[in-house]
């Protein structure tokens, strides 16, 4: 049986598990645990006695294929913290993309302009998963619908959280204050313009994220992160040029050599990259000179060094991965 499901938030690649059990993307663990056996109680096997064995199948296969899996992931709180994060990224990346979201639900279409944006999602919300899987082959479309209001709920929530631009002020002359011919206005210093704050993008967050990860040796979940903004922005030469530091600490040289090139073909200053392919450089010259039992392995003084000022002893940019790779 198949479950594609191309609407809301699966439309950005991304596994709704709210949707499944048919919960707001804010409720909390007991709430969650109180919906999941409900609908475990309605699909397991031993509840369709007396319905059909196509039935049985249909919900034994959503039960094991959706359902559990939704749960166990919102059950462990590890595994909910890192979900919420990637969500909320979701929302930002929904709000920068609302010009070109289709929506196929009635009810998200109205909650894009409903007034009030909480009574209205959890109200449809509810309505939507009270019928959710009394209809067995109308399950993926319940998911579907539920997943839009989620969508429009996280962009809106976005964009109620921007910051909002100040208009600038102008002077409305009136009858009693327009000024005659004989009156010069008064020369006053132009006020400096406002300083623009430059938002982070939706890459640049999933690339500071990968730094931390990094700098706590979690490089799997660093990986991740970067894969992630490279969806996004795959001509992100920061995000490349990290990208291939945590492939050289795994000795993953031609994933490294690949992103270090790529991030270069984007930013040809980029120290990261440049220190980075000298070291690759280095450690592939070394290897080749202790094949051959001469070179740097009878002498270790001749190995090159890198002349990047900031390669120091497991500092600068290596500093991320806790010192020198030996």
């Amino acid at each position: 049986m198949s479950f594609q499901i191309d609407r809301g938030l699966f439309r950005l690649d991304f596994t709704d598990h709210h949707a499944i059990l048919g919960v707001p993307v804010e409720a909390d663990l007991k709430d969650i645990r109180k919906r999941y056996l409900k609908i475990a109680r309605r699909l397991h096997p031993d509840s369709f006695a007396t319905e059909g064995e196509q039935d049985k199948h249909r919900a034994n296969e959503l039960l094991s294929k959706l359902v559990n899996p939704a749960w166990e992931k919102l059950s462990q709180e590890r595994d909910r913290t890192e979900y919420t994060l990637l969500l909320k990224l979701k929302g930002q990346q929904a709000h920068l993309q609302q010009g070109s979201i289709e929506l196929g639900g009635s009810l998200a279409k109205q909650l894009m302009t409903a007034s009030n944006l909480d009574h209205f999602y959890l109200t449809s919300l509810k309505g939507l998963a009270d019928r959710q899987y009394d209809q067995l082959d109308q399950a993926l479309e319940m998911i579907a619908q539920i997943s839009e209001l989620n969508l429009v709920y996280l962009m809106r929530k976005e964009g109620s959280n921007a910051p909002t631009e100040v208009a600038s002020r102008r002077t409305i002359f009136t009858g009693s204050n327009i000024p005659d011919s004989s009156q010069a206005p008064a020369r006053t210093a132009a006020p400096p313009p406002p300083q623009q704050t430059r938002r982070e993008s939706l890459a640049d967050q999933y690339y500071r994220r990968a730094e931390e990860y990094a700098a706590k040796n979690n490089l799997a979940q660093a990986t991740l992160e970067l894969r992630e903004a490279l969806q996004v922005d795959s001509n992100h030469s920061r995000c490349h040029s990290l990208l291939g530091m945590i492939y050289l600490r795994q000795n993953q040289t031609t994933m490294a050599k690949i992103h270090f090139n790529q991030a270069l073909k984007f930013d040809p200053e980029n120290e990261m990259a440049i220190a980075g392919k000298q070291r690759l450089g280095s450690a592939q010259g070394s290897d080749t000179k202790a094949t051959g039992k001469t070179g740097a392995a009878a002498n270790p003084k001749s190995t090159p060094k890198s002349n990047n000022p900031n390669d120091k002893s497991g500092g600068g940019l290596f500093g991320l991965f806790g010192g020198k790779k030996k």
